[in-house]
């Protein structure tokens, strides 16, 4: 076992952090390899078996290419990394969990320009030959090195690399993005009807709850944390009781025991008495009557993060 404290960052299109090392099952090996086959690993999964990612406790959430970690430890093939990007109550310095090292890269040191996030639900990058390089995710971001007319020039696990300015947006860091309207937001996600759920699901191959909610904030220039719970605790208070003060774009938070319990799920109100969200493992992104459903009773929050 060897110890380190260093940034790296994510080397495959969509990384899966796992619990602990032993998670990850035998069936989980084309979301463990480098390149990743994620596709294939989802079209693989059974019913029984997607759901016993969080049944058994066995995915945390998953990094985009590129995404900074520190690494705390290798132990064997897997490094105990932190996600700096996803604030959660569980370490003050970001998400904890488990991810393949060969997944991972050290980061190089360098003086970006800024930092360009994908604004499309998957973009090509060619490498400086201008051949395909690898296929990456919405609300990947990656440090801008230069640019001309049509590309950023920018700075990937695999090297140098371009990315169509017509599919980022660009940033002097994460705070700078602009922020956009919270009927922006929604739209967004409106462009992930009947995505399946998945369970720490973080990228257009299958979003949570929380990771839905996450990530179409975070493409709207706004960085919430990363699950439910926490979710529910920041933001700008909204009576629940209140219905009429809702606007669309909310976060609505539902917990067990009728809303008494702990925070269980949570999805953008869309006006209407009509919720957008991604359910639970089986199901697909829906806009949903919360009149007469079981939701209905467990709503315990409302927060505002875009107006």
């Amino acid at each position: 076992m060897s110890t380190v404290v260093h940034e790296w960052a994510c080397s495959v299109k969509v990384a899966t952090v796992w619990t602990e090392p032993a998670s990850a099952r035998e069936l989980d090996t084309p979301a463990t390899s480098n390149p990743v086959l994620l596709a294939e690993w989802l079209e693989a999964l059974s019913y029984k078996e997607r759901l016993a990612l969080c049944d058994e406790n066995r995915v945390q959430t998953q990094l985009l290419y590129g995404e900074p970690v520190l690494v705390e430890k290798i132990e064997g093939d897997w490094a105990k990394i932190i996600a700096v990007w996803q604030p959660s109550k569980k370490d003050s310095r970001g998400y904890p969990g488990w991810v393949p090292v060969k997944q991972l890269k050290k980061s190089t040191c360098l003086n970006p320009i800024g930092i360009a996030r994908v604004s499309a639900v998957k973009v090509q990058l060619w490498d400086k030959e201008e051949k395909p390089l690898l296929v990456v995710p919405f609300n990947t971001i990656l440090p801008v090195i230069s640019e001309d007319a049509f590309y950023f020039y920018v700075q990937t696990p695999h090297g140098e690399a371009l990315l169509r300015k017509k599919y980022a947006d660009v940033a002097m860091s994460m705070e700078q993005f602009s922020k956009r309207s919270a009927e922006e937001v929604v739209a967004l996600g409106e462009q992930y009807l009947d995505l399946p759920y998945l369970w720490g699901g973080m990228s257009p191959y299958g979003y949570d709850c929380s990771g839905f909610s996450y990530n179409m904030l975070k493409a709207c220039g706004y960085l919430i944390p990363r699950d439910a719970s926490d979710q529910a605790k920041s933001g700008e208070e909204v009576s629940i009781h209140d219905m009429a003060s809702w606007k669309k774009g909310d976060l609505l938070f539902f917990a067990n025991d009728e809303g008494t319990g702990s925070v269980r799920h949570v999805g953008f109100y869309y006006g209407n008495g009509q919720l957008l969200h991604s359910p639970s493992t089986g199901k697909t992104v829906e806009i949903m009557e919360l009149e007469g459903s079981k939701l209905e009773k467990e709503i315990c929050a409302v927060r505002r993060y875009a107006v």
